[in-house]
């Protein structure tokens, strides 16, 4: 087996655990925050405001690690952070007890401490591996089969979310961690890394000079490039508009919305349900897209971004003003379609405009703009949804996509000058 092949398999495998392990925590997180611990609006966004804030704050330092010394080493330490975080947050409930000096909700924002810092460590480590590990021609393409592939571990993460969930609503969250933890130990043994090269350090350079130089070297690249700034713009306002959507659109199913009487299920049934339906969906979806569109094509993932775009900010609207459960369920499946295969053209779009020595240090600078939008317009949204209602907090999320139009346009003309 070549090292390009043994890269691949082993990129799949931790898509797939990871989603697994997602789908096991977060198909029935409403059941353990809203129903479980009674987090209202506000309070779902602070959760997310903690964690975000987390993200800006070391993004940036552990991408610039992950350049300067090892992709490997910052996925699998991540890795093990994570599943520490995620194992700390299902604990919440038992930690919160009357003896404990911090109540159920603060363990909660501790755990999402933990959580942001492992997520730094992965968040562009990884997808700097692989495409370095394979090269860029082949990233598009592995990308979106690596997709698919997690999507069918995501079918398995509901059914256990679901099953966890009845048992006790903070289990999904432990043994989700604990998947995490499996992954660092498997990712210790069998990730190699055989295409990073460290960058040669001056002599007498300190261990700080290294970092900072690494660090100002992936700034230069995106001040240069105006696409990268382009690409900032729209994670910033993407990150704003999801931390929104994700946080409360299961708690406007519970409390505006409701399940239908006809039928006698749980909240936790119902979302493993929902989960299910939109990840069979999904999976089509990406099965279509995988032999359809040419990754390799800059102007085609370009015209996909403003097209899934707006289908996103149109889902999130009908979502947010639907009559009854049918056409909310049909607007949250339509949605998860959509961002599910957003997600592996965006990746694409972003790795073919970054070289390789940056690569790990701009990505986390991507995902610091996503945190700073996060950061900032989740306690919007959030605020939005306790003065006035779930409903107008929705629409005030899906008007954060809007900027975003702007940005593919621009995009998509000036590569068409280019190009004439």
């Amino acid at each position: 087996m070549t090292s390009k092949d043994n890269a691949s398999r082993i990129y799949t495998l931790m898509k797939w655990m990871t989603s697994l392990a997602n789908a096991t925590m977060f198909t029935t997180y409403a059941v353990y925050q809203v129903i479980a611990m009674g987090l209202n609006p506000l309070q779902l966004l602070l959760v997310g405001m903690v964690l975000e804030v987390t993200v800006l704050v070391f993004e940036g330092i552990t991408g610039v690690i992950a350049d300067t010394y090892s992709r490997r080493l910052s996925v699998i330490v991540g890795m093990f952070v994570l599943g520490s975080g995620f194992v700390l947050e299902g604990s919440a409930m038992w930690l919160g007890s009357e003896v404990s000096l911090l109540s159920a909700f603060m363990w909660l924002l501790l755990s999402q401490v933990i959580f942001g810092l492992g997520a730094t460590f992965v968040s562009g480590a990884d997808t700097a591996w692989i495409v370095d590990e394979v090269g860029e021609e082949h990233a598009g393409t592995i990308f979106m089969r690596a997709g698919r592939i997690g999507l069918s571990a995501t079918l398995l993460g509901i059914a256990l979310s679901v099953g966890l969930s009845a048992l006790a609503p903070n289990l999904p969250y432990v043994i989700g961690g604990f998947i995490y933890l499996l992954l660092g130990v498997i990712l210790l043994v069998y990730m190699k890394e055989t295409k990073f090269t460290k960058p040669q350090p001056s002599a007498g350079a300190s261990n700080w000079h290294r970092l900072t130089s690494t660090w100002l070297s992936g700034a230069k690249v995106i001040r240069s490039q105006p696409v990268l700034l382009m690409i900032v713009i729209v994670t910033l306002f993407s990150g704003a508009a999801s931390e929104g959507y994700d946080r409360l659109w299961q708690a406007h199913l519970i409390t505006d919305i409701g399940f239908p009487n006809s039928l006698a299920l749980s909240a936790a049934v119902w979302f493993g349900t929902i989960a299910l339906l939109s990840t069979l969906l999904s999976l089509g979806v990406m099965a279509f897209a995988e032999k359809r569109l040419n990754m390799g094509n800059e102007q085609v993932v370009l015209r996909g971004m403003f097209v899934l775009t707006l289908a996103r900010i149109g889902a999130i609207v009908s979502i947010a003003l639907a009559p009854n459960f049918v056409w909310a369920l049909v607007s949250v499946l339509f949605f998860e379609a959509v961002r599910t295969l957003s997600g592996p053209i965006y990746d694409t779009w972003l790795n073919l405009n970054i070289e390789s020595r940056s690569r790990a240090t701009v990505l986390s600078m991507m995902s610091q703009s996503d945190a700073l939008g996060q950061t900032a317009g989740g306690p919007l949204v959030g605020w939005v949804g306790k003065r006035f209602s779930l409903r107008t907090s929705l629409v005030a999320a899906a008007v954060l996509l809007v900027p975003i139009l702007g940005v593919y346009g621009r995009t998509l003309r000036n590569r068409r000058e280019r190009d004439s």
